[in-house]
């Protein structure tokens, strides 16, 4: 089934993306394409957005379409043409590349670092101490086939847990708005929060981490945006000031103080009229992203292709991390931008 499903993936993503954006006809040195179809986040800025209000676009101007359901979703628009970029976890850009997708992950946009983490959390009382403890217990997580899947299958395997004691492991979704509350009514043994719905709950205190993302990994950049092939290789110019503005956006934001960029955050939000709460940019405290401006290792993809052939979703030798991503436009690649 698994394998039919994507054979039907690759069918359309592949038709989809033929039939995308035509290859520009401007003069060298301009940009061809001029507008890029994106979706949003609620009560969010996303770096692209910085970038388009810190000036760093240049003609290149945004078009906002929506706001992503998921990282998944958000990558699958961009894919079949519906948006122009999108961002996902690196094992969903993984994931679609075996199914057939024409796309290419060209700067990485968040991650984890010792501010910005996802928290797998149980009550204070819980009696769950122990990887061991989970088997049989309720894990709550935003969606399946992605970051905190991965991170806990991965923390699950490295305690020594068997392929069968880890199906045992029940991952419940939930939204994370919800998570907190499950979690304390004891329909979850376990909850996922990361951001302002982990601060709040840790505020309000009887929770304690059992792991964390951070603490498993290291820092760590775990998602890209991708850009689909045809449009790179139709767009080179337009695609270099897209990313290069990008990459700024993410070390402007890597190197100013915390209050600047909420404000800046903040301001965005105010300025673009979507109707939405801009409370969450307040707890905003990094990027978590690894690479300067966002730039992607191959470690940050191999760690997630290795997962993915334990769980049998890629075949072995299917997919290197040089068929995923390039550092070719990021001018922060060869560590001589300042």
């Amino acid at each position: 089934m698994i394998r039919i499903r994507r054979a039907l993936l690759a069918v359309v993503v592949a038709g989809a993306a033929a039939c995308g954006s035509a290859e520009g006809s401007a003069k060298p040195g301009e940009t061809e394409v001029k507008e890029l179809r994106y979706q949003g986040s609620v009560g969010a800025v996303t770096f692209p957005e910085l970038a388009e209000d810190l000036g760093y676009l240049g003609d290149i101007k945004l078009r906002w379409v929506g706001n992503t359901t998921s990282g998944p979703q958000d990558i699958q628009s961009a894919a079949t043409g519906q948006t122009d970029f999108g961002g996902a976890f690196n094992g969903a850009i993984i994931k679609l590349k075996a199914a057939g997708a024409p796309i290419k992950a060209v700067i990485g946009y968040y991650g984890s670092d010792e501010q910005s983490f996802n928290g797998y959390y149980v009550p204070e009382n819980s009696p769950i101490e122990t990887a061991r403890d989970l088997i049989g217990k309720k894990i709550g997580v935003n969606t399946l086939g992605a970051h905190h899947e991965a991170v806990i299958k991965e923390y699950l395997k490295r305690e020594g847990l068997t392929p069968d004691e880890i199906k045992q492991v029940q991952l419940v979704v939930i939204p994370p708005v919800n998570t907190e509350q499950a979690l304390r009514q004891g329909q979850l043994d376990v909850g996922t929060l990361g951001g302002i719905l982990r601060d709040k709950a840790l505020q309000r205190g009887g929770l304690r981490p059992l792991f964390t993302d951070v603490g498993l990994f290291g820092p760590f950049t775990a998602g890209a945006v991708v850009l689909r092939e045809d449009f790179i290789a139709g767009n080179p110019t337009t695609t270099r000031k897209f990313v290069e503005a990008f990459a700024r956006a993410v070390h402007w934001a890597q190197s100013r103080p915390r209050e600047e960029v909420v404000a800046r955050f903040q301001q965005i939000i105010a300025e673009r009229g979507r109707s939405e709460d801009a409370t969450a940019v307040t707890f905003w405290k990094s990027t978590g992203i690894a690479g300067k401006g966002g730039v992607i290792a191959d470690k940050e993809f191999q760690i997630w292709i290795d997962w993915l052939g334990r769980e049998g979703e890629i075949k072995p030798g299917q997919i290197k991390p040089a068929d995923l991503y390039t550092n070719e436009f990021n001018l922060y690649a060869d560590g001589s931008a300042s």
